[in-house]
């Protein structure tokens, strides 16, 4: 590596950006960038109000009697505890929607800050180039919610930069750092411990092959002990319950294509091709004026990227969108081996007029979109305050397909958000067993989904109504008198009441309807 940072300085340019002009430049772009992020309390992510409930849960079951009645919290080791253990601590301080607002943004600046320490690392000066990045920021699969994936590979970013900046010092501090990191990636997410993994072969794959003309047995087993700090993960897995769903996985041809697409979209087709467009023309620019530097390291990563997202299964410890979330991560990784000659007055003009418009694309679009889904969401968090307090609430859908277009993701775990204002039990929390750490108490174990399904349809409740003693297997089954209010999700403007005999309307909102369940007379 000493041979490949040492190529890299060569290309040093002295009349390009400084290191405190690249510092006040990523500032000034994340307080742009998290605009929109500051101005919604709640952002319309998907599973996002649901992990921020649990949060709720976790900070406040001891002083409220309503959820310590229907929920416990059981601490164990689990690879997705992040958000659990920094947002209820910050709660002691701010709101909850505050706290979650603090996490997302954070989560931005370890990406980028990652992406940009990780780029000094290989070129070993400061450049300016990964802050073209920062409109990947929003994306599909944050939008989706999957804020600790997310958080996951920001500090697989600074991971790997710290094992290339210490690769030529002493074993010990490398291997140590390393293994704190295994550590964390851990508790972040396996997918990004996984991303961890891969940057670390492609670069000891490359150092291995720089060196194929000296004795290979030394550096062969240096190759090997790059893998020692993982070996953290097998007490880790053998102690946790997530090891029981190492067998639910499923591997999907379709879809890989859309993984690609989610690294830049967001809300608009239009906006997705333009900035394509627009940063694929100025690459092309760049390049062919010599002015782009790509580090040795970007080929073998790309191809190992490459080969571990076709062979990645869809589903993979019970958690969907195994592979599609991973092109994301691999492209920040990708972009930080890329560096670009700004000696030139106008190529440093360029390039800034480049980012911001192309910045200022993405965030003007994020706002319009959260601006136009505001109304429903606002709604929603009204007719939340209908719910008497330690209510059961169940969520139903109206469609079958419904909750899949980005529009709507918003509203997919909306109804999570009567856990936080009515410390209310809802069927469609997360408490899956080796997945997260919130329990639904036994006594109501049998009527909230605890395998994070797909709520029922409200046309399967109406014959669970109407027919009592069939499909017992369901957690809905007896749903009028286990239950004391219907969220029905993705409804069509004035749709009617579907089981008056049992519901009564007490809001129609935008997509949605909520119903007291009960005899109405």
């Amino acid at each position: 590596m000493t041979l490949l940072m040492s190529e890299a300085r060569k290309q040093m340019h002295p009349h390009a950006f400084t290191g405190m002009q690249i510092a006040v430049l990523l500032f000034l772009m994340l307080l742009l960038m998290s605009t929109p992020i500051w101005t919604q309390p709640v952002p319309p992510l998907s599973d996002y109000i649901n992990h921020l409930a649990r949060m709720h849960v976790i900070a406040t079951i001891n002083k409220d009697p309503y959820l310590g009645r229907f929920y416990a919290i059981d601490w164990q080791i689990i690879p997705n505890l992040t958000m659990d253990l920094i947002i209820p601590p910050l709660m002691r301080v701010v709101s909850i929607y505050h706290a979650g607002q603090i996490f997302l943004v954070t989560t931005f600046a370890l990406i980028m800050s990652g992406t940009l320490t990780l780029n000094r690392a290989l070129f070993g000066r400061w450049s300016v180039l990964p802050l073209a990045a920062f409109p990947l920021l929003y994306n599909y699969v944050f939008l989706t919610g999957l804020v600790n994936y997310m958080f996951g590979i920001g500090l697989a970013l600074w991971a790997l930069a710290c094992w290339i900046m210490l690769r030529e010092r002493h074993w010990f501090f490398r291997f140590a750092i390393s293994t704190l990191f295994v550590a964390a990636l851990f508790f972040c997410h396996l997918s990004a411990l996984g991303i961890y993994g891969v940057g670390l072969l492609a670069t000891e794959s490359l150092r291995l092959w720089s060196r194929r003309n000296e004795p290979a047995i030394l550096h062969l087993v240096d190759f090997i002990a790059t893998g020692v700090p993982f070996i953290l993960i097998v007490p880790l897995l053998l102690y946790s319950p997530t090891l029981q769903l190492a067998l639910d996985y499923s591997w999907e041809p379709r879809g890989k294509i859309d993984g690609l697409i989610y690294v830049i979209q967001a809300y608009s087709d239009i906006v997705t091709f333009a900035l394509i467009t627009i940063v694929a023309g100025g690459a092309t620019w760049a390049r062919r004026r010599r002015l782009l530097h790509i580090h040795p390291i970007f080929w073998p990563l790309l191809a190992i990227s490459a080969l571990v997202y076709l062979l990645m299964p869809r589903i993979m410890f019970a958690t969907y969108m195994a592979d599609q979330r991973l092109p994301l991560a691999f492209v920040f990784m990708l972009i930080a081996c890329i560096d670009i000659d700004l000696r030139r007055q106008i190529a440093r003009r360029g390039f800034l007029v480049l980012v911001i418009v192309v910045l200022l694309v993405r965030v003007i679009e994020v706002n319009v979109s959260w601006a136009e889904l505001s109304r429903p969401v606002s709604e929603f968090r009204a007719s939340i305050k209908r719910i008497k307090p330690g209510s059961k609430v169940l969520v139903a859908y109206a469609e079958r397909n419904a909750g899949e277009d980005v529009s709507e993701l918003g509203l997919v775990h909306a109804a999570c958000g009567a856990m936080i204002e009515r410390s209310a039990l809802v069927s469609t929390a997360f408490a899956v067993k080796g997945k997260q750490i919130l329990r639904v108490r036994s006594e109501y174990q049998d009527i909230v989904d605890t395998e994070d399904g797909t709520p029922p349809l409200i046309e399967q409740l109406i014959v669970a109504a109407d027919r009592p003693s069939q499909d017992k297997s369901q957690y809905w089954h007896m749903w009028p008198s286990r239950y004391d209010y219907l969220y029905i999700l993705f409804t069509e403007t004035d749709a009617p009441n579907p089981d008056p005999d049992h519901l009564t309307l007490l809001q129609d909102g935008t997509r949605f309807q909520l119903y007291r369940i009960g005899n109405p007379k």
